[in-house]
């Protein structure tokens, strides 16, 4: 199935992709909760299966802008970084023997073709196209051999980067977490439908390419991936993992591609879909902008 979260005149509601259009699932079962996402995953097989059972309908057309976050609201998102060779190598660093992770909020979470916040607090906002996990049944102490029991499905993802606040530190919490900056979607695709062991990724910036790459290059695979956070942490229903992005990001590149307002970043992974999303400035506080005067290290400038 493929499953997207729909701007209507009742807010933000399921639809499931029918022979003609979208569904809505809550309306064509009689079940309310089934309006949400959330309540999906939680639901586990029986919930999915009720989806699917109106599936057969057809539906709506659903325009562009009409697209939420394919997870609107994730408890969270664990986030793997350096996934892939290439990508390590062009930032200068060795390929990790252990994983890089970091995690990213709800708030960082944007539509699949709605805006990219360009923060104003950066000069070097980047692009990362990676493939998204979404994790269905969860649980703690996952085994890599029955990790993908686990996942409800994938989708396409951008972990949009402000390159100063990431590497003005070890951590990368900051640079990887400012508001509107990790376009989700468009569906999410159920994991009986895709096999995502090998997939062509690309992004394209004002139309060229700029990262391409298969799934296959994974440093860590999924099943692999997920075996790793499961063992220090409960995976819930409705985390979203973000898998790592392939060489060809701005800021390795001669001289550096930085985002700027009236970009537009296309993410593209075969047989789950493409987002696509123009950069727009964020708006100043208060008609001024916003800075932070905390004193930093000697030559740093934020």
């Amino acid at each position: 199935m493929r499953l997207a979260t729909v701007s209507t005149p009742d807010g933000l509601r399921l639809h499931v992709k029918g022979p003609s259009g979208y569904v809505d699932v809550a309306a064509a079962s009689g079940d309310e909760r089934l309006a949400e996402l959330a309540h999906v995953l939680d639901g586990g097989a029986a919930a999915l299966e009720r989806v699917r059972s109106v599936s057969d309908r057809d539906g709506i057309e659903v325009a562009e802008e009409q697209f939420g976050a394919a997870v609107p609201a994730p408890r969270r998102i664990l986030c793997l970084g350096m996934n892939y060779r290439e990508h390590a190598l062009e930032g200068g660093r060795q390929v990790p023997t252990w994983p890089e992770a970091f995690i990213r909020g709800a708030d960082s979470v944007a539509p699949p073709f709605g805006d990219l916040v360009k923060p104003a607090l950066t000069g070097r906002f980047d692009f990362e196209g990676e493939l998204g996990v979404v994790i269905g049944s969860g649980g703690r102490y996952i085994p890599a051999a029955d990790a993908l029991a686990a996942v409800a499905g994938y989708v396409v993802l951008n972990d949009g980067t402000a390159r100063e606040w990431q590497r003005a530190a070890s951590q990368w919490t900051a640079g990887k977490n400012f508001d509107g900056t990790m376009p989700i979607g468009p569906e999410l695709v159920t994991a009986d439908e895709v096999d995502i062991s090998d997939l062509e990724l690309t992004t394209r910036l004002n139309g060229v390419v700029m990262q391409s790459a298969r799934t296959s290059k994974l440093i860590i695979d999924v099943p692999s991936t997920i075996e790793f956070f499961s063992s220090f942490t409960t995976l819930r229903p409705g985390d979203v993992i973000a898998t790592g992005t392939p060489g060809g990001v701005g800021f390795a590149r001669q001289p550096p591609v930085w985002l700027e307002p009236g970009d537009v970043v296309e993410v593209t992974i075969e047989e789950i879909g493409t987002i696509r999303n123009r950069v727009v400035a964020e708006p100043t506080q208060n008609g001024h902008p916003w800075r932070w005067h905390a004193p930093v290290k000697e030559g740093l400038t934020l």
